[in-house]
């Protein structure tokens, strides 16, 4: 009788985004605090229900806005998490998003749907709502993989950038070290990158700038 009365009903669908930057040698992640009941005061991902017509990407910019985030992300979908019991208030199946920011600014004030939004080193991360923690080693686990095949790094680095910079991030992301000379050897050869308008300047002599050829993502193999 209880399968037959609750025949009716269906999972609702929601979209969560996991903002990461890489600064300081580690990963930070954006997240807010919400007012919802649910998970009211605790830290999470930005993201809420999919309004009815709206897409998911659509649904996922949405409450990126809302979170008070300045800057306008790289995205992609990441994983969907459907276990019944993710969210104690009801069956909600959730699409969730990798977002990246080249640097963890200051965010603007969140909307009426947040407490406050900040960004957290992920070595360091205050207990999450739902599977938000879970969510999150997706989304550094995917960049660790998409670094040795795509270019996906020029969404982690300001438009112009250093190549030490460059070195940095691929031997903090993946946690190892690298041989310089053979790293440099073979982007340079690859010729994803181009020469900037000026150097960076600072206890050693003044460093060529450059820029991601392109910054869609592309398909080349770095390592």
């Amino acid at each position: 009788m209880g399968a037959q009365s609750n025949s009716h009903l269906r999972p609702k669908v929601a979209v969560d985004a996991v903002v990461l930057s890489f600064a300081q040698r580690e990963f930070q992640t954006y997240l807010v605090r919400p007012r919802a009941a649910a998970a009211r005061g605790k830290w999470a991902c930005p993201g809420g229900l999919v309004a009815v017509g709206e897409t998911l990407d659509d649904a996922a910019r949405r409450e990126l806005r809302a979170s008070g985030l300045a800057n306008e992300p790289y995205l992609e979908q990441l994983f969907t998490f459907g276990n019944p019991s993710r969210d104690p208030a009801a069956h909600v199946i959730s699409v969730a998003y990798l977002a990246l920011v080249a640097a963890p600014v200051r965010s603007s004030s969140p909307t009426k749907k947040y407490f406050e939004g900040s960004w957290f080193r992920v070595s360091a991360l205050p207990a999450l709502a739902y599977d938000h923690a879970l969510m999150v080693r997706r989304g550094i686990a995917r960049v660790q993989a998409k670094l040795g095949y795509t270019n996906i790094a020029c969404n982690l680095l300001p438009e112009s950038f250093c190549f030490s910079e460059l070195e940095a991030l691929y031997s903090g992301v993946l946690g190892r070290v690298l041989d310089r000379r053979n790293f440099r050897r073979r982007i340079m050869a690859m010729g994803i990158l181009r020469p900037a308008p000026g150097v960076r300047r600072g206890n050693h002599r003044p460093a060529q700038l450059y820029r991601f050829l392109k910054r869609d993502l592309q398909t080349v193999q770095i390592l």
